[in-house]
C-alpha cells in the first residue's frame, strides 16, 4: 500500500525561502537602509544609549527583514546590547511587551499572573543597571500602539527607564506600516522630548527588483527546469499587479505545489493563473492588518458601497456616506483614500468633470474586501 504522506517526490529544494518570514541570506536593494538601522544601534554596541529611529514604509518593503538581519548581526558580535524584537500586532499592552524584554534578557517568560506590570518593568531595569547593558526594542507594526494611546506609556516606560536605573540604556526601532502616522502630533512632550527619532524610508521595490528577489529564492528554492523562463516573468508580472513581493513568494510556491500536486515536472501557464487567485490575497489580508480601524472602516464601506452598485464609485458619493458613518473630515478622508491607492487597495482616476471628483475602483472583489475587514 502506497504511503501518500511520505512521500519524497518533491520539486522544491527547500520549501522554506518562499515563506513571507523567511531570512534570505543575500538581501539587495535595502544597503542604505541597513546602514541607516546599523548607525542608530552603534552607540549601545560601544556602551552608550542607542539613537531612536522609525522605519517608515508600505508592507512588503523589508523593514521587519532589514531589523531581523541587524538584529542577527548583534547577537553575533557583542553581548553589551540585547535586541528584542516585538510584533505589535499580536502584542499591544505594556505587561506584554515588557515581557518579551524580561524574556530576552533572563531566558524564561515571568509568571503568566500574578506579576504587576511595574514590578516587571522594575526587574528589567535592575538587570540592564546591574549588568550594565543596553536594550534595543523593536516595536515592529507600532502603529498599533497608537490605539488607546498605548504608544506613549510604553515608549515613556522602556525610554524613561534611565531615571531610576542610571545605567540602564534604552532605545527603540519603530517599523511602520502607516505612512499618515506623525507622532509629533500623536505622543506627548514628555516622550518626545526624550524620543528624538530619526527617519529611514523604505521605498516599494520596482519590477526589475522583484524579478531579482523572485530569480534568487527560485534558484534556491526549486530544482533547475521547474520554473521556465516565460512563465517565471508571468509570475513577475502577476506579483506587480498588487505591488506587492510577499504575492510573488506565495505565487511561486503555490504554482509549484499544484505542479508537484498533479505530478509534473514543470509549472504550466494554467497553474500560475490558478495560483493568483489565492496568492492576490496575501497582499490584501497583510494591507488590511495594517490599517488603523477607521481606515478599515472607510475601506469596508468602499467595499461594501461596490456591491450593490453596477457602476463606478465617485469620491463626492462615497465621502457623504464615511461622514455619515465615521464622522470623517474632508482633509482625512482623501489622506486615507489616497494611501489606499500607494497600496494598491484601490485604483484612482480623475473624472472629465473636473475638480477633485475620482472615480474609485476597488481591486479586489468587494466580497472578499469586506470578509477580509471584517
Amino acid at each position: 500500500m502506497r504511503k501518500y504522506l511520505y512521500s519524497d517526490e518533491t520539486l522544491f529544494r527547500n520549501r522554506d525561502v518562499f515563506e513571507i518570514h523567511h531570512e534570505p541570506e543575500t538581501f539587495n536593494y535595502r544597503e542604505a537602509q541597513l546602514k541607516d538601522i546599523a548607525f542608530a544601534l552603534q552607540p549601545g554596541i560601544h556602551g552608550s544609549r542607542p539613537f531612536n529611529i522609525a522605519l517608515r514604509g508600505l508592507p512588503g518593503t523589508g523593514k521587519t527583514t532589514a531589523v531581523r538581519k541587524i538584529f542577527s548581526e548583534v547577537e553575533e558580535t557583542t553581548r553589551s546590547l540585547v535586541p528584542v524584537y516585538v510584533n505589535c500586532q499580536t502584542e499591544r499592552t505594556k505587561f506584554g511587551i515588557f515581557a518579551k524584554i524580561y524574556e530576552k534578557l533572563h531566558g524564561h517568560q515571568p509568571p503568566p499572573t500574578g506579576t504587576p506590570v511595574r514590578k516587571l518593568i522594575y526587574k528589567v531595569g535592575r538587570t540592564l543597571d546591574e549588568k550594565d547593558l543596553a536594550l534595543t526594542v523593536c516595536l515592529d507594526d507600532a502603529n498599533y500602539l497608537l490605539i488607546n494611546n498605548a504608544m506613549n506609556d510604553i515608549l515613556y516606560s522602556i525610554l524613561r527607564l534611565y531615571e531610576e536605573f542610571p545605567r540602564a540604556k534604552t532605545g527603540v526601532i519603530l517599523p511602520m506600516s502607516s505612512m499618515e502616522v506623525r507622532l509629533a502630533q500623536e505622543l506627548d512632550s514628555c516622550v518626545l522630548s526624550v524620543l528624538q527619532l530619526r527617519e529611514t524610508y523604505f521605498p516599494p521595490y520596482s519590477g526589475e527588483e522583484v524579478a531579482e528577489i523572485l530569480r534568487e529564492r527560485v534558484r534556491h528554492g526549486v530544482f533547475p527546469g521547474v520554473v521556465p523562463d516565460p512563465l517565471f516573468d508571468l509570475i513577475v508580472e502577476q506579483a506587480m499587479r498588487s505591488g506587492d513581493l510577499r504575492v510573488g513568494l506565495d505565487l511561486v510556491k503555490q504554482t509549484v505545489m499544484r505542479a508537484e500536486q498533479d505530478g509534473r515536472t514543470a509549472i504550466a501557464e494554467e497553474d500560475v493563473l490558478a495560483a493568483y487567485e489565492i496568492s492576490q490575497y496575501v497582499h490584501l489580508s497583510c494591507s488590511v492588518r495594517s490599517l488603523s480601524r477607521d481606515e478599515r472602516s472607510m475601506l469596508y464601506e468602499i467595499a461594501d458601497m461596490a456591491c450593490s452598485t453596477e457602476s463606478y464609485l465617485t469620491s463626492g458619493a462615497v465621502f457623504e456616506s464615511v461622514t455619515e458613518s465615521l464622522g470623517m473630515s474632508y482633509t482625512g478622508f482623501y489622506e486615507k483614500l489616497r494611501k489606499f491607492d500607494q497600496m494598491r487597495l484601490v485604483e484612482l482616476s480623475h473624472l472629465n468633470s473636473g475638480g477633485r471628483t475620482r472615480e474609485i475602483a476597488l481591486r479586489y472583489d468587494p466580497e472578499k474586501v469586506k470578509e477580509v475587514c471584517g
